[in-house]
């Protein structure tokens, strides 16, 4: 086996959209019951959740790889980490009791802003003590250069299990590869570009554009260079950032999401895109933001992982560029304008044009990385992200602690002053919100906004159901104030 793995262009695209202001850390807020990971005087069983890790960390060895360059062209690549030390990347903090969800949200945006130390394994989990009714959370982040949202659920499954346990193997032991001189790892990299001369080393050959579908990508390549030449709006949230971060979530009965989409037509992601734009109405107007005209752009992540590619780490994504309709007052024609949009968008294979991109990046190298990057940023051609990511529909544990929620975070980048991220888990759609502090310090606000769009599109519908979930959980449409109020 190589000493060493090269990044894909993608990959390393955002080891160069990192900044001290733009960490490109992609994790989240995960809160589980706190079972027999609980003792009587409500502290966490810290070394037993470690052990497990550590008995775990085999079946996901990037975990245990840091950053290396190779000589003349810097290309990144991955090594094993010959000081790895689990300590360090498992942390443990207790919030002042009686701790709350407010508590551990600020926690939680204050770690996930901070920038991951690249000459270590780029990544942290940090356990929370301190909430209520025995619960626990995990605070987890990695840097988008390991991970996209795809790979991180499969991380998810790697860690918990579908029914509780209470045992586990003692952990395998671990070798660092040993590492290799620069001039070796430069030898050994031009002696594989000379095998592969026209295959990505990041991609599987099986990945290869077919010979038929060439027309339709160049299209779709000339599309996004079209749209992503094109500036987006100038709002509000669209300012330079600082170092700081607010983080709100929320979260709604994944049934009703589908009950919506089964009668006014759609996907689930048409509707949750339908749901953004009538809470960015809202939200933008209170900011007096004319919307009349307003071309707000989102960027959609996309997946394109074959099936090869299910359980391996790195990023294997594309992206939708589309503007949101939020000129329009009423919810039902929001929705059926973006489900024209996406479905225009897969005819044409949207998607597709990222995708080519992304594999000329690979060939370009690093030098023209950075110089796509630094074009990115000047032209900035989108507002915000919006991703979402599907889950299992069944509950996970760790160990014998269910997982209750997973509210996941999409990084910031330049001049995007919001991401939304969303995570659909066990009958159950996560929202998580991440915000520069000081340019969204209403967020908790934006989030009353989409549980207010939501319920719109519900009437429109013709929905029977209650406006409040009849789960065990949270009802799903309190408002953020109501939360505070009841806690």
């Amino acid at each position: 086996m190589s000493a060493f793995e090269r990044l894909s262009g993608q990959d390393v695209s955002f080891l160069f959209f990192e900044t001290a202001n733009t960490p490109m850390n992609v994790g989240g807020v995960s809160v589980f019951e706190g079972g027999a990971l609980v003792r009587a005087d409500a502290a966490v069983d810290v070394d037993r959740i470690k052990a497990y890790i550590a008995a775990q960390l085999h079946k996901v060895p990037r975990y245990r790889h840091r950053l290396a360059y190779i000589p003349v062209e810097n290309q990144p690549v991955w090594v094993d980490d010959e000081r790895f030390d689990l300590d360090y990347h498992v942390r443990h903090v207790a919030l002042p009791r009686p701790g709350n969800d407010e508590q551990l949200k600020r926690l939680a945006a204050d770690i996930l802003a901070r920038p991951l130390d690249r000459s270590r394994p780029l990544w942290e989990s940090w356990i929370v003590e301190g909430l209520p009714d025995g619960r626990f959370a995990f605070v987890t982040k990695a840097h988008h250069c390991m991970v996209d949202g795809i790979s991180g659920v499969d991380l998810s499954a790697v860690m918990m299990s579908t029914a509780p346990r209470t045992t586990f193997a003692r952990p395998r032991r671990w070798r660092p590869r040993p590492p290799r001189s620069g001039i070796e790892m430069l030898r050994d990299d031009v002696l594989a570009r000379v095998r592969l001369p026209f295959t990505s080393p990041a991609r599987a050959p099986s990945r290869d554009i077919p010979r038929s579908d060439i027309g339709q990508r160049l299209a779709a390549v000339w599309q996004t260079l079209q749209n992503g030449l094109r500036s987006a709006a100038n709002t509000p949230l669209n300012r330079p950032l600082g170092p700081h971060r607010r983080f709100e979530w929320l979260q709604m009965d994944l049934v009703r999401i589908k009950e919506v989409k089964n009668r006014l037509g759609g996907t689930v992601n048409d509707v949750v895109l339908a749901t953004v734009a009538g809470a960015l109405r809202r939200f933008l107007r209170r900011r007096n933001v004319p919307v009349s005209s307003l071309d707000f752009r989102v960027a959609v992540p996309v997946n394109t992982r074959s099936a090869e590619d299910l359980h391996v780490l790195g990023n294997r994504t594309s992206v939708w560029l589309t503007s949101l309709p939020v000129s329009e007052r009423d919810p039902r024609r929001r929705l059926a304008q973006i489900c024209a949009t996406t479905a225009s968008l897969k005819r044409s294979g949207g998607a597709a044009g990222t995708d080519v991109l992304m594999r000329l990046a690979d060939w370009a190298g690093p030098a023209g990385v950075a110089l796509g990057v630094r074009m990115a940023e000047r032209v900035t051609p989108y507002n915000l992200i919006v991703t979402n990511v599907p889950g299992p529909q069944f509950p996970l544990h760790l160990l014998d602690a269910r997982l209750l929620q997973a509210y996941p975070l999409v990084p910031l980048f330049e001049n995007q002053g919001l991401g939304i991220a969303l995570f659909s888990y066990d009958g159950q759609l996560c929202w998580g919100l991440n915000a520069d502090r000081d340019l969204v310090p209403d967020l908790h606000m934006l989030a009353d906004d989409i549980e207010g769009s939501f319920v719109e599109l519900q009437s429109a519908a013709g929905s029977t159901r209650s406006p409040q979930s009849t789960s065990r959980r949270e009802p799903a449409l309190l408002t953020a104030s109501s939360r505070a109020r009841l806690r």
